[in-house]
């Protein structure tokens, strides 16, 4: 197990961790939340060994194999299965020890390396590093092209491939949904819930985060403190904790303050001096409770749009792409037949490459259309959110620089004490609004990208993947200020949260075009699963069809086709005899699932309810825990069920 005793942690003068006392056992899989900068990253490198511990004792046992995701990008030629493969520890010491067996010419050495190979599953390794690539979104063609001909959120899904392919006894992953879609991100829930390891995840993924942990471990003023339960579990037991803590400094305010009334009443008259020292003891000798704060304070409004075009898009027979250097173009989406209106709530989903992003520059004016029209409404104003932020702010500028080169443009009557004060409502007070804008984090750095969309009060609101570098209360506020937004929003995101939560419909890009998606996220995901059947049948089939046509390349005997028709029907009419029960019980699985999700949200409302007894609180709590407890049981029996049905297929 991991134990940290006493843990006290300095970055620099910077105190990360005092006093903390964590316990995680093995195969416990916990998500360390916090917001940006309160240290989660330097708990990762103690964990790893870059850093040790300035006080206190950290223990995690010294033959556990440790995994996670390098940062740096990988610069090399080398195949991608090739570079996932030598994530696998075990596989290229064995791979190490037969070249150096063989190269001395030692048998039994040759022997004991053969069998270090055979452990480490040498056979079907090369499958298995290919298959965490297709599920991270590669595409077959992909499989062995070189490295670096990946872009760099590609080379980081070769990262992660690569940490997954470690047999690992602990796994350390530091926000690894970052650079996924939600297709790769889906498969990336299943292989982490059937990892048998010991986890920790960084994530502000609050829907992933539920789908994978069951213990939470909370960062915040160099105190570590652990939970029981994924992140909506965390959130219910910590708001009773907030509010515990509440009452108790509202009480000891009060003891205080009549302390204080006694003290100053009594402390001239010689008769009440002993009693009004004492009380003097007793006030200094009383624990302060320091006031509850909380990062979640942290709120914005987007501004009232000067006015709301309607129809505000109007996309005909457009086509969107690049243009090359010798004049031609390269397209992605075609024929977009689309319109836009005022209030829509519009999320994107769509593949990586599919061309959601090219959509979305085609839409702010960073690329021009290649054929087609777009026609905008009048007085149409974009807000654009990049997916990568830098594309919107200069390296060697500060926010508030920056924000006066834009005031310039959107209100030249603002003052710089004005933008101050702006700057200040996202936490850019004081030398921080002074700070190089290339020295901030990526979490500081989409503030302020946030900032800029609510100076220019648009009317419509172009959200390229907004929350890669949020935390998760920065989120939330993102959600609130985006519902209360009167103007449009279209949405790229993986964060189902907040596409739930923002968007009342959807537009897919897929396979070249854009069409609206009849569902909720829920159907997309099914629908994700389908398309990975039908690419799967897709390749058997071509396996098959090749072995064929070789078969016939070799002078084989022809394949009787009626009888092979025959026998196929026959199986799967076994097969869907087979898969009838367990579907059936699926079915009840999946109603049930429903409903205790929708009991587990209602018992979660009603643990915030400001009215409620003690008594009442904690049958609330109790509640939520029972049906947390069933919910992650169901979801296991659906796993189990819905692998059974693969394996019939297979």
């Amino acid at each position: 197990m991991i134990t940290l005793r006493n843990v006290t942690l300095r970055r620099g003068a910077k105190l990360v961790l005092e006093g903390a006392n964590v316990v995680l056992n093995p195969g416990e899989k916990a998500g360390l939340v916090g917001r940006n900068g309160a240290g989660k990253s330097s708990l990762f490198a103690l964990m790893a060994g870059r850093l040790h511990a300035d006080a206190g004792d950290f223990e995690i046992p010294p033959t556990w194999r440790l995994g996670e995701v390098a940062q740096a990008m990988p610069e090399t030629e080398q195949p991608a299965t090739d570079f996932v493969l030598e994530g696998d520890i075990p596989l290229v010491e064995a791979r190490d020890a037969l070249s150096a067996a063989e190269s001395a010419n030692d048998g039994h050495a040759i022997a004991e390396a053969h069998v270090k190979l055979e452990e480490a599953g040498a056979f079907d390794a090369r499958s298995r590093a290919q298959a965490l690539l297709l599920g991270l979104g590669f595409n077959l063609r992909q499989l062995d092209a070189p490295v670096n001909s990946f872009s760099g959120g590609w080379r980081m899904r070769l990262q992660l491939a690569r940490a997954l392919m470690c047999p690992a006894d602990l796994l350390l992953l530091d926000e690894p949904t970052n650079h996924l879609d939600l297709d790769a991100l889906v498969w990336l829930e299943g292989w982490l819930q059937r990892f048998k390891g010991t986890l920790l995840v960084i994530s502000h993924d609050r829907e992933f985060l539920d789908a994978i942990t069951g213990v939470t471990l909370h960062l915040e003023d160099a105190k570590l403190d652990r939970y029981g339960g994924n992140y909506s579990a965390f959130e219910g037991m910590r708001a009773e904790r907030l509010s515990q803590q509440a009452s108790a400094y509202e009480r000891q305010q009060d003891k205080i303050a009549q302390l204080q009334r006694f003290i100053d009443r009594f402390k001239a008259k010689a008769t009440k001096a002993k009693q009004a020292q004492s009380r003097v003891k007793a006030l200094d000798r009383m624990e302060k409770l320091a006031p509850v704060l909380t990062a979640s304070d942290f709120s914005f409004q987007f501004r009232e749009p000067a006015n709301l075009p309607n129809p505000m898009l109007s996309l005909r027979a457009m086509e969107c792409g690049y243009a090359q250097p010798d004049g031609g173009a390269v397209t992605i989406v075609r024929n977009v037949n689309r319109t836009v209106l005022a209030g829509q709530r519009i999320g994107i989903l769509g593949a990586n490459g599919q061309g959601k992003s090219t959509l979305v520059k085609t839409i702010a004016r960073e690329l021009a259309p290649i054929a087609g029209t777009l026609t905008e409404g009048k007085g149409l104003t974009i807000g654009y959110f990049a997916q990568q932020e830098m594309d919107l702010l200069h390296a060697d500028d500060t926010p508030l620089s920056h924000m006066i080169r834009l005031a310039k443009v959107v209100s030249p009557q603002a003052r710089e004490q004005e933008l101050r004060d702006f700057l200040g409502q996202f936490r850019f007070g004081g030398e921080m609004a002074a700070q190089v804008i290339g020295t901030l984090s990526g979490g500081e750095k989409a503030r302020l990208v946030l900032a800029s969309l609510v100076w220019q009060k648009p009317n419509l609101l172009l959200l390229d993947e907004p929350t890669n570098h949020l935390d998760l209360t920065t989120r939330e506020a993102l959600s609130m200020a985006l519902n209360e937004f009167e103007g449009t929003v279209m949405l790229v995101s993986h964060d189902r949260a907040l596409l739930r939560e923002v968007c009342d419909e959807f537009w897919l890009v897929s396979r070249g075009g854009v069409e609206p998606f009849d569902g909720d996220l829920d159907d997309y995901q099914r629908w994700l699963l389908e398309q990975a059947k039908e690419a799967a049948r897709a390749l058997k089939d071509a396996a098959a069809a090749e072995a064929v046509s070789m078969a016939a390349a070799a002078g084989e005997a022809p394949v009787n086709r009626k009888e092979e028709r025959k026998l196929a029907a026959a199986q799967r009419q076994k097969l869907n005899e087979q898969a009838k029960p367990i579907k059936s019980e699926l079915k009840k699985v999946e109603t049930r699932l429903a409903s205790a999700t929708e009991e587990r949200d209602a018992a979660l409302a009603a643990l915030g309810a400001p009215d409620l007894s003690p008594q009442q609180r904690a049958e609330a709590g109790k509640r939520m825990k029972a049906l947390d407890e069933e919910i992650e049981e169901l979801e296991m029996k659906w796993l189990e069920l819905g692998e059974q049905l693969e394996q019939l297929a297979g």
